[in-house]
């Protein structure tokens, strides 16, 4: 095996790259493979506690700062993209991970959370993207693109089992605007792709990993049986940054154990 090979094509040495919602979840799943990887990472969260403490873990895998930002609203996004560029003059990757959900019964849905999820989910990855934009330019090359990567979800590509209107629509948004935002970037050398995970542990999808009639109930829909692994997620997301995926641009890949499939 040429080792050495295997690290020109999934390596990601010297690249800087920010994920938003990095203090837990996928955002740190995703952090930590880049981290291994070799990349220099920026997460960021809404709370300070939570940045504190993921900067703390994700160091003992590499070179990774944090800081507090709140895409939810425009302020907020060009508040951290101002963050990000008093640290540094170039961005290699963009993981537009930050996200909200809210379920309720189609009746009693309250428009104040479906505007809070759509404004979190999609608007987000958009006016982020928008200020990051010359960043990323800085950082790409026709050889090696810099690199956007939108985590999406599996609810945006298949009817969800729960009753989450608002976050299905969203995630479906955000895979269009992954198609069309790589479609106008890609003669600036830029990148663009989706991951849409599937079952993964996280504060959002606590309610059914802590109720195991739940968890059964959505692992029996999963054709692999089994729910994600930070390996699983991670794993894409270094393939989409690194050179074996640089010719790659306008997918939505299905990180969801098949369940896209169905």
């Amino acid at each position: 095996m040429d080792t050495a090979r295997i690290g020109e094509l999934f390596g990601l040495d010297e690249k800087i790259a920010l994920v938003t919602g990095g203090s837990r979840g996928i955002g740190k799943m995703v952090a930590g493979a880049l981290l291994d990887a070799g990349a220099r990472v920026y997460v960021s969260s809404r709370k300070a506690e939570a940045v504190t403490n993921a900067v703390v873990e994700l160091s003992t895998r590499g070179t990774c700062e944090g800081f507090v930002g709140d895409v939810s609203t425009p302020e907020g996004c060009v508040s951290l993209a101002d963050e990000v560029r008093s640290r540094t003059d170039s961005l290699d990757i963009l993981v537009n991970n930050a996200g909200a959900t809210w379920g309720a019964p189609l009746e009693e849905h309250p428009v104040e959370a479906w505007d809070k999820v759509m404004d979190t989910n999609v608007r987000s990855v958009f006016l982020l993207t928008q200020q990051l934009l010359p960043l990323l330019d800085a950082g790409a090359s026709p050889d090696d693109p810099a690199r956007i990567i939108n985590i999406g979800s599996v609810d945006g590509l298949v009817s969800p089992l729960f009753e989450s209107y608002g976050y299905s629509s969203s995630k479906a948004a955000v895979h269009m605007l992954t198609r069309h935002l790589a479609r106008h970037l890609a003669d600036r050398n830029i990148t663009v792709n989706a991951i849409a995970p599937g079952l993964f542990e996280s504060k959002m999808t606590g309610f059914v990993f802590n109720n195991p009639e739940t968890m059964a109930a959505v692992v029996d829909q999963i054709p692999l049986a089994r729910a994600g692994t930070p390996d699983d997620v991670g794993g894409t997301a270094v393939w989409l940054a690194s050179r074996a995926g640089s010719y790659l641009t306008g997918a939505v890949i299905p990180v969801s154990g098949g369940l896209a499939t169905l």
